[in-house]
């Protein structure tokens, strides 16, 4: 699939809204990737997954993302991979390993995200896998919105680019404009 066939497919499947946005960031968009809505029909979440499967780095042990927004996406590709999956989350603002989880030093990680915009939860969960002493093969995300700016240190690979503009509070045009504002994501 091109750019613009996934695109129109996501505007379809209603991952990409339009209307007044409050991002996590605290910045305002006129656009906004939700796409968790692509986990709700598994057979289009199999066929996002198949297309950038074959962008991967081979030889994964395990998969780990970080909550929420990439566990879904990161059971699928451990799923198709045939590899293991855990995912890191926020305690008191940390991000870290719970549940029982754990991770080896000799393990091969891939680290996936649905939507990677400033890299801040990707880079949590890599410190987590560097700290342990773990091989980081790579990050995947099925949505890069950072522009190309994302720098992980290793390599990174994305499904589809978007650029996305926002804007900061005061100098927001939907705010002028009186757009009724939604704060979707998943901190609040």
């Amino acid at each position: 699939m091109t750019n613009q066939e996934i695109l129109e497919l996501f505007k379809e499947i209603g991952v990409l809204k339009s209307g007044h946005f409050r991002l996590t960031s605290g910045l305002h968009s006129a656009e906004y990737m939700q796409c968790a809505t692509i986990f709700e029909r598994p057979s289009v979440a199999g066929r996002i997954v198949a297309e950038l499967l074959s962008k991967l780095p081979s030889g994964i042990d395990t998969v780990v993302a970080p909550a929420i927004g990439g566990i879904n996406m990161g059971y699928e590709v451990a799923r198709s991979l045939d590899c293991r999956f855990i995912f890191a989350e926020r305690q008191d603002g940390v991000m870290q390993l719970r549940r029982g989880f754990h991770l080896e030093p000799s393990e091969r990680i891939l680290v996936v995200e649905d939507v990677v915009t400033t890299g801040g939860s990707v880079k949590e969960v890599l410190k987590i896998v560097d700290d342990i002493g773990c091989q980081v093969q790579g990050v995947a995300s099925i949505v890069d919105r950072s522009g190309g700016k994302a720098d992980f240190g290793v390599p990174f690979v994305s499904l589809v680019s978007v650029d996305i503009k926002t804007y900061q509070p005061e100098n927001c045009w939907l705010c002028d404009s009186n757009v009724p504002m939604t704060k979707p994501g998943s901190r609040v």
